[in-house]
């Protein structure tokens, strides 16, 4: 069974720290486009408000052995890098693991990357690689991918499926909430204890169905 999952690590764990130090209110994004040769993601985005300032010797990363600028676009700078994978960090886990990198975001604090595997062994091989390597990760998500299903294949009810898209698409889970249950209960022309039951119970059956808790 296919798994993905979650984890962090501290900023100063990771190589592009120097880009921490040299600008203020840094948002670091992998660039989901996939390589066609043996490049190990080489490129990222780079997102200040004082990107200027940001210079491309970054040798001060033992991780990085160099950085281009490809493009810029006001505060934001799409850079390729070529990674040093000498030295130990999450990639050469990824790189020596049949781990998958779907995605990763760096920021003043921390990285936080989502990875998928084929088997929960693979997973498992990872964790075991970062540890023997010294690579501080913490794992904050697990859960298996299934094939796209049906609202009864979730055992919703009719009420519970309506209730739930309308509060979704209303912006009921938005933060802050663009509905409250009683907008919803208008629309739908229900009591909001009504609504209230149908959101905890459709969350419910969602959850105990699509989510599930690691052993570990």
């Amino acid at each position: 069974m296919a798994i993905e999952a979650a984890f962090t690590i501290r900023q100063e764990n990771f190589p592009l720290s120097a880009v921490f130090k040299q600008l203020t209110d840094v948002t670091i994004e992998l660039d989901r486009v996939v390589p066609t040769g043996d490049a190990v993601v080489p490129y990222f985005w780079i997102s200040a408000d004082d990107t200027d300032k940001l210079t491309t010797d970054l040798s001060a990363d033992l991780g990085i052995n160099q950085v281009n600028v490809i493009d810029q676009v006001e505060k934001q700078m799409l850079v390729r890098i070529d990674w040093n994978l000498g030295y130990e960090s999450v990639l050469t886990a990824i790189v020596n693991t049949d781990i998958t990198l779907v995605s990763g975001t760096g920021t003043d604090e921390q990285w936080t990357f989502e990875v998928r595997a084929s088997e929960q062994e693979d997973l498992s091989e990872f964790q075991t690689y970062c540890r023997s390597n010294d690579i501080p990760i913490e794992l904050t998500e697990l859960h298996a991918i299934s094939s796209l299903r049906s609202d009864r294949e979730y055992d919703l009810t009719d009420g519970q499926r309506k209730a739930l898209i309308l509060a979704y698409s209303s912006g009921y889970f938005d933060s802050p909430r663009g509905a409250t249950q009683d907008d919803i209960a208008d629309k739908l022309g229900i009591s909001r204890q009504a609504v209230s039951s149908r959101l905890q119970r459709g969350t419910r059956r969602l959850v105990t169905s699509t989510l599930i808790v690691p052993e570990e």
